[in-house]
C-alpha cells in the first residue's frame, strides 16, 4: 500500500514572546514551587480477643480500646484452641489474650495495653487529672490485675447464665467485700458516676466485668455498688459487647455447669 502524504503551506512565524523582563504595566508574581506532603499511612492495628460470653480479660481490653478511641481490626481466637481454653479456665501460666499489636508494636497484659494507649493517645483521659487521682486509679487497676483469684474462679463470667439466689463460696466474700469498699470509697471522693468522676477511666474498664459477674450469680450488693454496676452496664460498650455475646454459639461446659 502506497501512504500518500499531502504537502502543507509553510505556517507564519508566530510573533516574537515578549521579554519577561520589560515591564508590562502590571505587577508579575513569581511563582513559588510548593512541595506535596507525603501521606503519611495510618498505623494498621489489631486485638486479639477471647470468647465475648467468657472472656473478662478480653472484655477488659475491647473496653479500653474503645475508650481510646483507636480504630482496631478484631481478630477472635476460636473456642477450640487450646491455648486460649486454658486461659479460660484459669489453668494458663499467664495470659496472653487479649493482645493489642499497634504500629509494630505488642502488648499482651490489659494492665500494658491500658498504659499503651495512655501512651499514645495521652488526651482521652484513660488514667484521670491530678497526680494523686492517678496514683489511685492505677493501685486499684494493679489490684483488680492480679488479685481476686477467689472471685475469678468461684463466679466466672458467663453473660448469658443467670443464677437467682447463687449461695456465693466463702472464700469469694473477701473478694466482694473489698471490691465493693474500692467502688464506694473512689464514688465518693471523685463524685460519680463513674469512679474517677464524669469520664470513664482505665478503672472503669478494669472493674466492667466484675459488674457483669455479680449480675450472673444475683450478688446482694449495697446501694452504691448496685447503681454502679448499672452504670457500667447502661455503657453502649458493655451493651454492645453482651449482644454479641448472646450470639456466640459455642459454650465451654466447664464454665456453664449448673451451680
Amino acid at each position: 500500500m502506497t501512504t500518500t502524504t499531502s504537502a502543507r503551506a509553510p505556517r507564519a512565524k508566530a510573533p516574537a514572546a515578549k521579554n519577561s523582563s520589560q515591564p508590562s504595566g502590571k505587577p508579575v508574581r513569581a511563582a513559588v514551587a510548593t512541595k506535596a506532603k507525603p501521606k503519611v499511612a495510618a498505623a494498621r492495628a489489631t486485638l486479639t480477643l477471647s470468647s465475648r460470653n467468657y472472656s473478662s480479660w478480653s472484655l477488659r481490653g475491647w473496653l479500653l480500646v474503645r475508650f481510646a478511641g483507636l480504630a482496631v481490626e478484631e481478630v477472635v481466637v476460636p473456642p477450640d484452641d487450646a491455648a486460649a481454653r486454658r486461659e479460660l479456665l484459669l489453668l494458663a501460666p499467664s495470659i496472653l489474650v487479649p493482645c493489642l499489636t499497634h504500629d509494630g508494636v505488642r502488648s499482651w497484659n490489659v494492665m500494658a495495653i491500658a498504659y499503651y494507649l495512655d501512651e499514645i493517645r495521652p488526651d482521652v483521659g484513660l488514667l484521670p487529672a491530678g497526680r494523686a487521682a492517678r496514683a489511685h486509679c492505677r493501685s486499684i487497676c494493679g489490684e483488680m490485675n492480679s488479685g481476686f483469684a477467689n472471685l475469678r474462679s468461684s463466679l466466672p463470667m458467663n453473660l448469658r447464665a443467670r443464677h437467682k439466689g447463687h449461695k456465693v463460696w466463702a472464700g469469694a466474700v473477701p473478694d466482694i467485700e473489698r471490691i465493693t469498699e474500692i467502688w464506694r470509697e473512689c464514688l465518693k471522693m471523685y463524685g460519680g458516676p463513674y469512679l474517677f468522676g464524669a469520664k470513664r477511666t482505665m478503672a472503669d474498664a478494669m472493674f466492667a466485668p466484675v459488674a457483669t459477674r455479680f449480675l450472673t450469680y444475683d450478688v446482694k450488693l449495697d446501694a452504691t455498688a448496685a447503681a454502679y454496676c448499672k452504670t457500667v452496664m447502661a455503657m453502649p460498650e458493655m451493651q454492645e459487647w453482651v449482644k454479641a455475646a448472646q450470639a456466640e454459639p459455642d459454650d465451654i461446659e466447664e464454665l456453664d455447669m449448673d451451680f
